[in-house]
């Protein structure tokens, strides 16, 4: 279905609007069917980036400056999630021994666990949408985007 059609758009955009309209739309239609598979789970899709994050470090814990510049969602409030993930037990938290001014965040086995349950859920979510493209079309689309992207 056309940008035009779900917008209803009675006149002709111009393409600059066509691709922006298209991103954004594409982004909501992703994020609401990856919501649907971290709803049993009571997870927000920032609280699962805090904790693909943390399962990255491979044990080493990360401090809120580190988990913050790798969110994908640069605005999110990386203290609050962190607190959500801590009332879940996914998460510890504790001072740093050698700054006590810095917090120390690790993920606990109940969050390993929640993560490796979602994994399989979260690869077939992705080939629902990349089945539709061939490999070449994938390739194409990220560098595409990657380009569109950066200044």
């Amino acid at each position: 279905m056309k940008i035009e059609d779900i917008t209803k758009t009675n006149g002709i955009l111009n393409d600059s609007t066509r691709v922006i309209l298209n991103i954004m739309y594409t982004e909501k239609v992703i994020v609401e069917h990856f919501s649907e598979i971290l709803k049993p789970y009571d997870l927000s899709g920032e609280q699962y980036n805090v904790l693909r994050i943390l399962r990255g470090q491979k044990g080493t814990p990360a401090n809120m400056c580190l988990i913050q510049e790798r969110m994908i969602a640069k605005t999110s409030n990386t203290t609050r999630l962190v607190d959500k993930l801590l009332l879940k037990e996914l998460v510890t938290r504790k001072v740093c021994p050698d700054n006590r001014r810095k917090i120390e965040v690790l993920i606990t086995q109940k969050g390993l666990d929640i993560l490796a349950e979602l994994d399989p859920k979260v690869i077939e979510h992705e080939n629902t949408f990349a089945k539709k493209l061939t490999a070449q079309e994938l390739h194409q689309l990220n560098e595409l985007l990657e380009k569109y992207r950066n200044k």
